[in-house]
C-alpha cells in the first residue's frame, strides 16, 4: 500500500542527498523519512475521520446508543477489533484514545481500543505469519481483540467518568451544551 512512499524515501535519500544505501546512517535516514511520513498521512486520515465523527455524532446521541446493552457489548468488541487493524503503535493510539473520550465515547468501549491497538499490530502479524504459520498467526490476533475486549469490558464496569481529569470533564461538558443549544 506504501510502496510508492517507500519508493520516495530511496530517491530522496540515496539520489538526492547522496547518502550511501549500505550505511547505517543511511537506512536509518531512509526509515525515518519513510515512517514518519507513513504516520502522518495515517493520522490525517484518522483525524479526518474522527472530525466527522465529532460533527455528525453529537454527545446525546452517542451516550444513548451506548446506553444500551447490546450496543455497549458490540461497542467494545467493534472498538477491539478497530484497534487491531489501525496500524498505529501506542504512541499513535494514545491521541486516537482522548479523541473517543473527548467524543463522548464510554470508557470501556474507549479502553478496548486503547488496550489492542498496540497489542496486534500490521508487523506482530506479519513476523506470526512468516515464522508460525496462518494458525499462530489467527491464535494471536484473535486473543488479543479477546483481550482488548474483556479488559474494555471490564474497565467499562469500573465506572472511571469520575476519575476523567478536569479538562476532560469541562471539555465534555462545553461540548454537549453547544451541540444541545444547535439542536
Amino acid at each position: 500500500m506504501f510502496d510508492w512512499l517507500q519508493h520516495f524515501a530511496d530517491w530522496l535519500i540515496y539520489t538526492v542527498f547522496n547518502v550511501g544505501q549500505e550505511t547505517h546512517l543511511g537506512t536509518a535516514l531512509n526509515f525515518f523519512v519513510y515512517d514518519t511520513l507513513k504516520i502522518l498521512i495515517l493520522l490525517f486520515f484518522v483525524v479526518f475521520i474522527m472530525g466527522i465523527v465529532n460533527a455528525y455524532f453529537p454527545c446525546r446521541t452517542t451516550k444513548r446508543l451506548f446506553e444500551q446493552k447490546e450496543a455497549l457489548r458490540f461497542g467494545v468488541l467493534f472498538s477491539s477489533v478497530f484497534g487491531a487493524i489501525t496500524p498505529f503503535c501506542s504512541c499513535s493510539s494514545v491521541p486516537l484514545f482522548i479523541g473517543f473520550v473527548q467524543g463522548g465515547i464510554p470508557l470501556g468501549v474507549t479502553f478496548s481500543f486503547l488496550i489492542t491497538s498496540p497489542l496486534v499490530n500490521e508487523v506482530a502479524v506479519a513476523m506470526f505469519l512468516g515464522m508460525f504459520g496462518i494458525k499462530a498467526t489467527l491464535i494471536y490476533a484473535v486473543s488479543g481483540i479477546i483481550l482488548g475486549t474483556i479488559g474494555g469490558w471490564l474497565l467499562g464496569k469500573f465506572n472511571l467518568e469520575p476519575l476523567l481529569s478536569d479538562w476532560v470533564k469541562k471539555f465534555l461538558k462545553i461540548k454537549c451544551n453547544m451541540v444541545n443549544s444547535k439542536r
